[in-house]
């Protein structure tokens, strides 16, 4: 799981998030209230998505974002984590704890877990 979470807010406009994107080498960002309580994510195929229309900057990040989105806790275990990413096709999805992002888990996340189980 990465810790350092980037997040956007609803009122964000989208060429904000495209540079915390392009900035970052990331592909979503949790999307978060001013109390940092979880509401969804925006996607790269999101930006892309209004930014291909020419509305990016015109746009807010709540017109864009997707509210219902499949999410982890920190108490899951790994092999559900890895079971639900297969199942659904998910390539990374936020880690919730009391309603606040304190993660994210990736494949690349994933990736590594199996790496160290294969190590030893």
């Amino acid at each position: 799981m990465t810790k350092q979470v980037i997040t956007a807010t609803e009122d964000m406009p989208l060429t904000e998030v495209i540079e915390l994107l392009v900035k970052n080498n990331i592909s979503f960002l949790p999307v978060i209230d001013g109390e940092r309580n979880f509401l969804g994510v925006v996607t790269e195929y999101d930006v892309i998505n209004y930014a291909s229309s020419g509305e990016a900057d015109r746009t807010k990040v709540k017109e864009a974002m997707s509210r219902q989105v499949v999410h982890f806790s920190p108490e899951d275990d790994f092999e559900k984590i890895v079971n639900e990413c297969l199942t659904k096709r998910i390539h990374r999805a936020p880690i919730i704890e009391g309603g606040k992002v304190v993660g994210i888990v990736s494949r690349r996340d994933i990736l590594r877990q199996l790496l160290n189980l294969y190590s030893h």
